[in-house]
């Protein structure tokens, strides 16, 4: 990834030109997913305008993360041997060069799941670690911040906490919230676009993580491709939410959202500060 460069991390209209560079390329993006959001999770990619696989068998997940563009790992719903799964499959991605996405679902919830989110981390060489704040602090060792899968609030001291765990395991983190905190242990951009109704639905976590999956696909400095991912995201949720009175509502439009979603929406709409 690209590490020390100079100027601002991400400008509006570099996020509006890599969504029109992820619709014109449109990767493959090779998700070893939550089973209890895989459907949104392919859904929403096809809607950013890259290509979904849900491949998850060891039998054939190291030669699909070789043809990937990028490789989307989520511990939603994890067992050793899904776990085993994804380390095969981020193992042949770093080997071929593709960029793996963690989404350590949970990890601070339990020790199983710390574990193995940890395991992935020790065994792969991941470009970004997006979650919400509970799960990046749970990573960079502050406990208590998890209930359930859920992220209790606000965590203090959010920003040091995410660069030390960025300078640990030279991934940037992405820490998503009501804004979203993205490092790469040097850089630091806030993302201010979304909406509440996004804590409303299953999965927009998950969906998010397939979003960066897909502009990591296309864009070597990965704090700038996760950073516009979740720009376009944001931006969609808050036109999906104009006309939608409740989630189930939201839910489809945020989808329709993301599928119309244009380069001069994001231009105007982006709110970021590097």
């Amino acid at each position: 990834m690209a590490r020390g460069v100079a100027g601002p991390a991400i400008a509006p209209a570099r996020a509006a030109a890599l969504l029109l560079r992820v619709r014109e390329r449109s990767p493959l993006i090779h998700h070893i997913t939550n089973i209890v959001t895989a459907n949104d999770v392919a859904n929403v990619t096809l809607a950013v305008g890259a290509a979904p696989v849900m491949a998850l068998a060891v039998e054939e997940v190291e030669e699909v993360a070789a043809a990937a563009g990028a490789v989307v790992l989520n511990i939603g719903t994890p067992t050793p041997q899904i776990v085993d799964a994804m380390v095969r499959a981020g193992r042949r991605a770093n080997a071929r060069g593709v960029p793996v996405v963690l989404d350590p679902v949970g990890a601070g919830a339990t020790a199983f799941r710390t574990a193995q989110a940890r395991r992935v981390l020790q065994a792969v060489r991941v470009a970004c670690v997006r979650g919400n704040a509970g799960e990046v602090a749970a990573l960079a060792g502050r406990a208590g911040a998890i209930r359930g899968v859920d992220a209790m609030g606000e965590v203090d001291a959010l920003d040091e906490l995410a660069r030390g765990l960025a300078r640990e395991t030279r991934a940037v983190v992405a820490a998503t919230g009501p804004i979203d905190l993205l490092t790469d242990g040097a850089r630091t951009v806030h993302v201010q676009n979304g909406h509440p109704l996004l804590t409303r639905i299953t999965g927009s976590g998950c969906m998010a993580s397939a979003i960066v999956g897909a502009f990591c696909a296309v864009e070597p400095d990965i704090l700038c491709a996760a950073s516009a991912g979740l720009i376009c995201y944001g931006v969609a949720a808050e036109c999906a939410a104009e006309g939608s009175p409740g989630p189930g509502t939201f839910r489809t439009s945020l989808m329709d959202a993301l599928a119309a979603l244009d380069a001069d929406t994001v231009t105007r709409r982006a709110r970021v500060r590097t």
